[in-house]
């Protein structure tokens, strides 16, 4: 009998979720930044192994809202973790023990499906954490960096799987359309190149995606708040948007395995973040 379920990856903002699931999965999905609340919404990765299809939701940082955007992103993890088969419950090493989930989550009631801890970050807890407060066995230490505690992670949570028939093709590593993670990887790249709060305010929407064409072209505007900041993303002489897109688009490239032709326009949606008709235009909220 086969097994197949939705894992849930939560906990709060910069705890590693992201970084988990590239390492689970094998391939580059999810945003990875050392700034926190860069997920703003759920990606999934699709894991088989024998007979079990693991379906890992990296859900938004636990968090409390600031503005429209972040509720939104906290509306999101909270729906991840209702519908959840399994809750792997991230939590730094280093910053052990765990507070319970429902309390993080501020739920009114402990979550239905079962909840693994997963310590993580193991590779950066110093060694007297570890040896003076060694984590209970019920829980999983685990380093996406090292890949430390994968094999243990991915046992324990099999067991809490109900049985069932697989629902995608095993090959399968994403549910979500190519030009999502074209969006993402963008994105991804302002979080790298861009300094303080301005990536904050950036939002991506695809314009036009050719997967049929050779390379594949993709059109996407890069959303700002404020024309100062317009200009800060196109940089003197377009230098800044021009390296943005060169980032973005290995990272494209890599995912896809091809040629990538990806063209960048920058414009002012203003306060996006704060306004619920732009959230539901850019894809954040229903």
């Amino acid at each position: 009998m086969t097994r197949c379920g939705t894992v849930v990856l939560a906990g709060r903002p910069n705890v590693g979720k992201s970084s988990l699931l590239n390492a689970l999965i094998g391939e580059h999905l999810a945003i990875v930044s050392p700034k926190p609340q860069s997920t703003r919404l759920p990606v999934v990765g699709l894991l088989t192994q024998g007979d079990t299809q693991f379906m890992f939701t990296d859900s938004p940082g636990l968090l409390e809202p600031e503005y429209r955007l972040h509720e939104a992103m906290r509306a999101a993890a909270l729906r991840a973790i209702e519908g959840a088969e399994v809750i792997a419950y991230l939590h730094p090493l280093a910053e052990y023990p765990a507070p319970p989930l429902d309390l993080v989550a501020q739920l009114d009631r402990p979550p239905r499906a079962p909840i693994v801890t997963v310590y993580t970050k193991g590779d950066l807890a110093p060694t007297s954490t570890v040896r003076h407060q060694p984590p209970p066995p019920s829980t999983v230490v685990v380093s996406a960096l090292t890949r430390e505690g994968l094999d243990a992670l991915l046992d324990t949570l099999r067991i809490h799987l109900p049985d069932g028939p697989f629902h995608y093709d095993p090959e399968e590593i994403a549910t979500q359309p190519m030009r999502f993670f074209a969006a993402e990887f963008v994105r991804e790249a302002a979080f790298e190149l861009l300094h303080e709060e301005l990536p904050y305010s950036v939002a991506v929407a695809i314009d036009e995606f050719r997967e049929g064409s050779e390379p594949v072209y993709i059109r996407a505007v890069v959303y700002v708040e404020r024309d100062s900041q317009k200009g800060i993303v196109i940089g003197e002489g377009g230098r800044t948007i021009k390296a943005l897109g060169q980032a973005a688009r290995a990272k494209i490239a890599a995912l896809l395995d091809g040629p990538v032709y990806l063209e960048l326009h920058v414009k002012v949606l203003p306060r996006w973040r704060r306004h619920a008709p732009s959230l539901k235009r850019l894809g954040y909220a229903g």
